[in-house]
């Protein structure tokens, strides 16, 4: 079986094309919590209200951050998507984060982030462009079929 962490973009249906595409596979896959505000409020809701917006993100970030380090330290391997919409600081920090610990790294964005991701793209061990490219490495890394 092979472990999967699906981090990143939340705003498009990358991921559920990559579990769709992998119904066939043994594979479990593991992302962070993708309902927008339920990730940005989960401090609050769970440790109090905050009149500071500063203190309000950290409660939420840092708690998050107990998922997403347990999701990557336990994955066999970590996809990244990076989307057109927003700069996603904490998409990179994950990269970075399963690059140091040595994780099978995959990178997911379009063309046009080449180069803004240039150092991110060498960390990892494969860069795809789209989500079945994704599917395509993960059946090829438990079956050694091509598609």
């Amino acid at each position: 079986m092979l472990k999967v962490y699906l981090s990143g973009e939340i705003h498009t249906d990358w991921r559920e094309r990559i579990v769709a595409g992998a119904q066939d596979l043994d594979v479990v896959f593991d992302s962070p919590v993708t309902d927008h505000a339920a990730s940005d409020d989960c401090g609050v809701a769970i440790l109090g209200a905050e009149p500071d917006k500063f203190w309000h993100d950290r409660k939420g970030a840092q708690i998050n951050a107990i998922r997403t380090r347990k999701g990557i330290e336990e994955a066999d391997v970590v996809v990244v998507r990076f989307g057109d919409q927003y700069k996603q600081w904490n998409a990179a920090f994950d990269a970075g984060y399963a690059a140091a610990l040595g994780k099978s790294l995959v990178i997911l964005h379009g063309p046009d982030h080449a180069h803004a991701l240039k150092e991110v793209d060498a960390a990892a061990l494969a860069v795809a462009s789209e989500p079945e490219q994704v599917v395509d490495i993960l059946r090829y890394v438990l079956t050694g079929k091509l598609p």
